[in-house]
């Protein structure tokens, strides 16, 4: 499957990779966001998505760019908590995507995939997780005005796909989204545990987003559904059980974990996305 796709956030570290990748794969590709790429094959869009008119008639037809939509992807947002004041991160992010679900429905798109986010599962992990490792099947424990936001995109998404039994809206659940200029940074985690343990070690590579935004539009089943996005490793050299055994000791597993094992589960991207991480900072010769 492929055909018109808007990603929007496509001037961003995951949208770029998105954007390249479906272009890749043969998605005639729209990127909307507020500012330019540096570099890019990617046409760009300017369009500020916090106005539903904006964001109406960019995913409806933008004159010589296209006339119709086939499938969004989300990514337009404020991208972490405490990069901007808790009700900036918060108004900006539930209006964006209320005004791009909205404006996908009157468009008559019926397959959306969006960036929700690693910390719906209880990050940074004060009070430890129910279980190890985490996965979609305990309900989302948010603690940030950020994650809060997210939380209930995905309420909204689950009600506009009860409304809309054709839709098809996925949430991705990202990891700490990394380039591999980042894993220079690696070794210093190394030294002291505590400074990852934040989200369990985790991370994504953007080039495995983006697989996992492309496999979940080819899937593009009716209704709604979250994964989780992570790399199947930890950014750690030292041993997964090592690691939950030093910094949670009381907190049951589920099973026994590999050498450098992701405790961000993506069992169920694996199984139903069919997801498989192809890059990562062990592989990258850095």
């Amino acid at each position: 499957m492929a055909g018109r796709v808007v990603v929007t956030g496509g001037s961003g570290k995951l949208g770029r990779a998105v954007a390249a990748d479906l272009q890749h794969h043969g998605w005639k590709v729209t990127s909307i966001d507020r500012v330019r790429p540096v570099e890019s094959s990617v046409p760009t869009v300017i369009a500020d998505l916090r106005d539903l008119g904006q964001a109406t008639d960019a995913l409806s037809s933008v004159d010589s760019r296209y006339r119709r939509v086939d499938a969004v992807v989300h990514l337009a947002a404020i991208p972490g908590p405490g990069l901007a004041t808790d009700s900036e991160t918060f108004e900006n992010n539930m209006m964006t995507t209320y005004n791009v679900f909205t404006a996908a429905i009157r468009a008559g798109v019926k397959n959306v995939v969006w960036a929700s986010s690693e910390t719906l599962l209880g990050i940074p992990f004060a009070a430890s997780p129910p279980y190890l490792p985490v996965d979609e099947n305990y309900p989302a424990r948010p603690e940030s005005s950020y994650s809060l936001a997210k939380h209930l995109e995905e309420t909204m998404a689950a009600e506009l796909a009860r409304w809309n039994p054709d839709l098809s809206l996925t949430a991705l659940r990202f990891s700490n989204v990394l380039d591999e200029s980042d894993y220079d940074r690696f070794p210093e985690y190394d030294a002291d545990a505590t400074l990852r343990r934040w989200n369990l070690w985790a991370y994504i590579d953007s080039r495995d987003g983006a697989q996992a935004v492309r496999k979940a539009l080819e899937r593009g089943a009716p209704g709604f559904d979250t994964f989780v996005i992570a790399n199947a490793d930890t950014v750690m050299s030292r041993s997964t059980a090592d690691l939950v055994a030093e910094q949670f000791p009381d907190v049951p597993t589920h099973r026994d974990f590999g050498e450098n094992e992701t405790l961000l589960s993506i069992d169920k991207a694996r199984r139903v996305l069919g997801y498989e991480p192809q890059f990562g900072w062990r592989r990258s010769g850095r």
